[in-house]
């Protein structure tokens, strides 16, 4: 049903275009009309409760919800009430014509920038305008707009358009935490109409990550999609699609643990977020106190005041997620995703129409959808809120300045201590002087927390208020694996441990020394160490650094993901050149795209999945959408030098499907006229590893994935909740399988290489070696230490450990196997 706006105030009618701010007229508040007021008394332009009154402005929410704002003149803020007389006060219920305020139009003309006074509808996103009267004078009391909800718009005004919702319980691990969330609201926002989704009575904008986080939406939760506009049906599926869909998440390497016991004199306990064991100097964070004043200079002052600086963060974020890689580089692209968040920001424009501050209504904003945040029973969704306080900090300081306190110099071995840390804590200082993290609140799962890995900082959370109270310059010792700090060691636990973290910085530096070098066993035999790669080419070249011979896997899924259109086959080209170009002429394997499963993109139409892990993915998705695939072929075979680039297909199960793929290749290199390069099979199931004396007779080489392997030989989906402890690499079965891959690629005078995650593991390296795995890749930091494994053993004696394994019953027999293993060459 419409609701009828009426002029709330005698003059010329006129479009927001001709207004002389470009915060009106740019429609960044909102869409309406605009009055040129010859009259000095302004009333309520329909029924409805005050839900803003400042001395020159009033917003008024109709029964419908719609929010309609008057702001009388433009920057009569300045003025702080010169001339304004209120008549209503704030909170109270009014119907049409009630008188609201006075003003003098005299006193307006000489200090006022302009007379002009627009009416917005400040939540346009939900209502449109169907009807306005501009360009002619208007009475007190005449109508002015008509809108309707932006759902009734649509139904009624559009040929063909429909009203939608649907019923979908949620298949994500973890719920609709931020990459989820952030992917439904990407996909939303393509849609032209409203969308909502609905959980446990209450409702959020679907195009909104941080409204759809807000809701707590946990794994197995039903939730209502609605979709109203042309291609409704269409919408509702494919986001009902994603939500069905099992988002993997990778399992944080330290379970979550609980307190050992009650706290102590000297004691403190918490929960380990990153190993290690250190001595250092405890260094607390001062907490950022802003001066932050709440009236603001006026709604286009403050307005761009925002924007500004939501851009200049957003630029500065840009540049840190092009430099950076790894954790550190998704921690930044998930706050660039917070900070483009259309609720964060509306909430923030809405204080800002009630003549608030930008830092004030940023400030606002931010503290709202915290305090949701903190209030959900979910964790992670929980250590979302301090992403929040993240963002409030930097664009509180890029608003009015620093905080009151500035931070403290690091000496070296620096325990930073604060009530919670944030990423931007750590941007300020050195690294090389932090020795470890302590904090009063936080979790496990908190980006800090995976920060602090990547950077193997030990950091220890949740400890509770007493880690406050310590002194700046205690010595202290952090012991993140036992879940305590030490407030009082004595000299020979300092001792200790000083020592035992010197020995272990000398052996991880003798490690990188040797890094570079080619790795062969004690006794000769030539094995080699890839990484694993699935950024691009900075990526690459930090892999090199750490020593990487080549790369044995590249995860081409990242040009994908998280994108409204599929890469292009230029972009492609570019990509993989700059790889190549990053290796330096080192081997390179890429790997064709592995999507669908856990791995959803936007652009293309999964069918509906009970399990998607056996459904649509890796080679199959590829033959399924051959355009797309051969786009990706064309780009690979188009870097230089050519044939440098090897190709690895995913998922194959039979030979009929590496046969339709090289016949794709083969057109290819005709058409440009270069050699085929060399063609690779991964093996991740059962049927591959059973075939493989039949794939290696037409593949170049195979390349065994043990992740995917495991589970799929184990029947144990990785990511259950009770099962998955029990998903070992080591078992019995999987080795068995491993070793008649080898078997049959050596047989071949061909290379079986191991490229999933127990290539990272040093108790498999020896058993690896012995099935006659040649070639090993793995994430690049494990490569000094893997490469100085393998330069201990001798290959006869890895053989003889390998028999004695297959011969095992279970993963645990094999672990205690190999740990008695004497690796060392004599």
């Amino acid at each position: 049903m419409a609701l009828t706006i009426l002029a709330p105030v005698a003059g010329w009618a006129t479009p927001l275009d001709e207004v002389p701010d470009p915060v009106f007229s740019d429609r960044i508040l909102g869409d309406g009309v605009a009055i040129d007021p010859i009259g000095g008394r302004l009333v309520a332009p329909c029924d409805g409760i005050i839900v803003a009154l400042a001395k020159h402005a009033v917003t008024i929410r109709a029964e419908s919800g719609a929010e309609i704002l008057v702001h009388v003149g433009l920057e009569t803020v300045a003025l702080k009430g010169l001339g304004f007389t209120p008549l209503a006060e704030e909170g109270r219920a009014v119907k049409a014509g009630d008188p609201i305020l006075s003003f003098d139009l005299e006193i307006l003309a000489r200090h006022a920038k302009s007379l002009i006074t627009p009416v917005i509808i400040a939540n346009g996103e939900a209502f449109v305008i169907v009807r306005r009267t501009v360009s002619r004078e208007v009475a007190a009391g005449d109508v002015l707009m008509e809108v309707v909800p932006v759902t009734a718009s649509i139904s009624g005004g559009q040929t063909g358009a429909e009203s939608v919702s649907r019923v979908v319980v949620v298949a994500s691990e973890h719920g609709l935490h931020a990459r989820p969330a952030a992917l439904l609201a990407s996909t939303a926002k393509t849609f032209s109409g409203e969308v909502t989704l609905a959980c446990g009575g209450r409702s959020a904008n679907a195009k909104s990550t941080v409204a759809i986080m807000a809701l707590g939406v946990r794994s197995q939760d039903a939730v209502t999609l609605s979709a109203a506009g042309a291609g409704a049906e269409a919408m509702v599926e494919r986001l009902a699609r994603m939500l069905e869909q099992v988002h993997h998440e990778a399992k944080p390497a330290l379970a979550i643990q609980k307190p050992k016991t009650s706290n102590t004199a000297t004691h403190l306990y918490g929960v380990r977020a990153a190993p290690g064991r250190v001595a250092g100097i405890a260094v607390p964070l001062r907490a950022a106190v802003f001066v932050v004043a709440e009236e603001g200079l006026g709604i286009a002052v403050e307005t761009k005041a925002l924007q500004e600086a939501l851009a200049a963060l957003r630029a500065r974020l840009e540049a840190a997620a092009a430099a950076a890689s790894g954790p550190a580089r998704e921690i930044v692209v998930a706050h660039l995703e917070l900070l483009a968040d259309s609720e964060l920001e509306a909430a923030a424009l809405t204080a800002i129409a009630e003549d608030k501050s930008a830092a004030f209504a940023w400030r606002r904003a931010i503290q709202h959808f915290a305090a949701i945040f903190r209030g959900l029973e979910d964790p992670r969704l929980r250590e979302r809120a301090a992403d929040l306080v993240d963002l409030e900090r930097q664009v509180l300081t890029l608003l009015i300045g620093g905080p009151v306190a500035s931070q403290p110099s690091l000496p070296p071995s620096a325990i930073l201590i604060a009530d919670e840390i944030l990423p931007s804590d750590l941007s300020g200082f050195d690294s090389r002087l932090i020795a470890g993290l302590l904090s009063a609140r936080g979790g496990p799962t908190s980006h800090v927390a995976i920060l602090a890995a990547s950077m193997n900082i030990p950091a220890l959370v949740g400890a509770g208020e007493g880690v406050l109270a310590i002194a700046e310059g205690t010595q202290i010792l952090l012991d993140a694996d036992g879940g305590f700090v030490d407030l009082a060691p004595d000299g020979a636990t300092l001792a200790a441990a000083k020592h035992s973290a010197a020995q272990a910085a000398a052996r991880a530096n003798q490690e990188r020394v040797g890094a570079g070098e080619l790795c062969f066993t004690a006794d000769g035999l030539r094995i080699e160490v890839f990484a694993n790669l699935a950024k691009g080419a900075e990526e690459a070249a930090a892999a090199v650094a750490f020593g990487a011979e080549g790369c044995g896997l590249l995860r081409t899924e990242f040009l994908f993901m998280e994108r409204q259109e599929p890469p292009t086959e230029s972009e492609q080209r570019e990509a993989y050149q700059a790889v190549a170009a990053a290796l330096g002429g080192r081997p390179f394997i890429l790997r064709s795209f592995d999507i669908g499963a856990d791995k959803p993109v936007a652009y293309l139409s999964f069918p509906h999945e009970d399990n998607p892990q056996l459904g649509l993915r890796g080679i199959r998705a590829g033959l399924a959408w051959p355009d797309l695939l051969r786009t990706q072929l064309r780009a690979v075979l188009q870097v230089t030098p050519s044939g440098r680039c090897k190709i690895l297909l995913p998922m194959i199960t039979a030979l009929g499907e590496l046969r339709v793929v090289r016949d794709m290749i083969d057109e290819i290199c005709a058409e440009f006229a270069v050699q085929r390069p060399e063609l690779g099979v991964m093996i991740e199931t059962p049927a591959s590893a059973v075939l493989a004396d039949q794939l290696i007779r037409e593949a170049d080489f195979l390349s065994i994935g043990t992740n995917d392997l495991t589970q799929y030989v184990l029947a144990i989906d990785r990511t259950h909740g009770q099962l998955s402890g029990q998903l070992d690499a080591l078992h019995p079965a999987v080795l068995r399988l491993i070793a008649r891959t080898a078997d049959a690629a050596n047989a071949a005078g061909k290379i079986a290489a191991v490229c999933g995650g127990l290539a990272a593991d040093p108790l498999a390296a020896p058993i690896l070696i012995g099935l006659g795995i040649k070639e090993l890749s793995m994430p690049a930091p494990a490569i000094p230490r893997l490469k100085a494994q393998i330069r201990s053993l001798r290959a006869e004696a890895c053989r003889a450990l390998a028999q004695a394994a297959l011969a095992c019953e279970s993963a645990a027999a094999v672990r205690a196997l190999t740990t008695s293993f004497p690796g060392d060459a004599p």
